[in-house]
C-alpha cells in the first residue's frame, strides 16, 4: 500500500500500459469525498465533456487551461473522473509541503513534479512517456495563477514541446468562477463553477510559422482558445496583448493563416488506426521472425538426420 512518491512518478495512471498502475484507491476516494462536496458547494457542470471523453483509450492528449484559482486543478481532475485520469505537471516544491503529505496525495492522483523556469528534461521525458501510453497531461501554460504577486503574466512553451515530443494534440479548456470563491479581502463565496472543454489543436498545423518561434505561437494559441471559452466570445475578440503585454502577439498571423478546424473524435480515431496498424507491422515482424527461427530448426533437424544416415551407412560399408 505505501509507495515512495518518487516511486508513482514513473507509473502509469490510466492509459493502456500492461505495467502495474499507481493503486487507484486513494483517487477513486478522492473523487467520490471531494465531488460530492464540490457538487452540493458549486453546483459545477461540464460541458464539451465528450471532447476529452473521445481520447479515452486511443490516444494522449495535453490538457491546457488559464489559471486564475487554486480550485482549477480540482476541477479539472473532478471533471474528467471516474472514466479518465489526469497527470498533472506540477510545481516541483510542492511536493516536500506539509513533511511529504502533500507529496504523497498529488502522486496518488497522479501529479508529478516540474522544475520551474529550467528546461526539466527528466519532467518532459515523463510527460512523453504518458501521451505515448495514451495518458491525459495538465499543464498550466501561465505557470502560476493570475492575480497572484507582482509578476507580469508569462506564456510558456512547454506544453506544445511536451505535445510535439508525445505527437499528441492539445486540448484547451477552462474553468469558470473558480477564481470568485475566495477574492482577497472579501468573504468566501459559492459561485456555480462551469468547466469546458475546446476543439483539439495539433502542432504539426504551425509547420508555417518560423521553426524558432513554432512553440511559442501553438502555446499563444492554445492559451487564446482557452481565453476564449472563458470569456464565452469569439477567439478573434481575446485580446491577447491586455493579458500578456510583454509577449509578443500573433493575432495578425493567425488572421492570415487561419487554422484548419479538428474534431476530437477525428483525431481520436485517426491515432487509433494508426496505432492499430502499428501493432499489425510488429505481429507481423514477429511472426516472420518466429516463422524464421522455425525454419531453421527443422533444416538443422534435417541436417542433423542427413549427418545421422551417412555416418551409419559409412559404418555399414566398413563392416561390409
Amino acid at each position: 500500500m505505501f509507495l515512495k512518491y518518487s516511486e508513482m512518478w514513473d507509473m502509469p495512471l490510466g492509459g493502456t500500459s500492461a505495467d502495474r498502475q499507481i493503486p487507484h484507491w486513494f483517487g477513486n476516494a478522492a473523487w467520490a469525498f471531494i465531488g460530492a462536496i464540490f457538487k452540493v458547494c458549486f453546483r459545477y457542470r461540464v460541458d464539451g465533456r465528450e471532447k476529452l471523453r473521445a481520447f479515452d483509450g486511443k490516444s494522449g492528449a495535453v490538457v491546457v487551461c488559464n489559471h486564475t484559482s487554486f480550485l482549477d486543478v480540482v476541477m479539472i481532475y473532478l471533471a474528467a473522473r471516474p472514466k479518465q485520469w489526469v497527470r498533472f505537471m506540477g510545481r516541483d516544491t510542492l511536493f516536500d509541503n506539509a513533511g511529504g503529505l502533500l507529496g504523497q496525495a498529488l502522486s496518488r492522483v497522479g501529479a508529478f513534479p516540474v522544475k520551474r523556469d529550467s528546461a526539466d528534461r527528466t519532467s518532459i521525458k515523463r510527460a512523453t512517456r504518458m501521451l505515448k501510453n495514451n495518458e491525459l497531461v495538465v499543464i498550466m501554460p501561465e505557470g502560476t495563477r493570475r492575480g497572484k504577486g507582482s509578476a507580469t503574466p508569462t506564456i510558456h512553451a512547454g506544453a506544445a514541446f511536451v505535445a510535439r515530443m508525445g505527437h499528441a494534440p492539445i486540448l484547451p479548456m477552462t474553468v469558470r468562477n473558480a477564481e470568485l470563491v475566495k477574492q482577497k479581502g472579501k468573504r468566501l463565496r459559492f459561485p456555480k463553477i462551469t468547466v469546458e472543454y475546446g476543439d483539439p489543436i495539433l502542432v504539426g498545423d504551425f509547420d508555417f510559422v518560423p521553426k524558432d518561434e513554432r512553440l511559442d505561437a501553438c502555446s499563444w494559441y492554445a492559451m487564446r482558445e482557452c481565453f476564449a471559452l472563458s470569456q464565452r466570445v469569439p477567439r478573434e475578440e481575446v485580446d491577447m496583448r491586455a493579458l500578456f503585454p510583454e509577449g509578443k502577439d500573433y493575432a495578425a498571423l493567425f488572421a492570415a493563416h487561419p487554422l484548419p478546424r479538428h474534431s476530437a473524435d477525428a483525431l481520436a480515431e485517426a491515432a487509433a488506426a494508426k496505432a492499430g496498424k502499428r501493432a499489425a507491422l510488429e505481429k507481423g515482424r514477429d511472426a516472420a521472425a518466429a516463422k524464421g527461427v522455425g525454419a531453421g530448426e527443422r533444416a538443422g533437424a534435417m541436417a542433423d538426420g542427413d549427418v545421422a544416415m551417412a555416418g551409419a551407412a559409412a559404418a555399414n560399408a566398413k563392416e561390409a
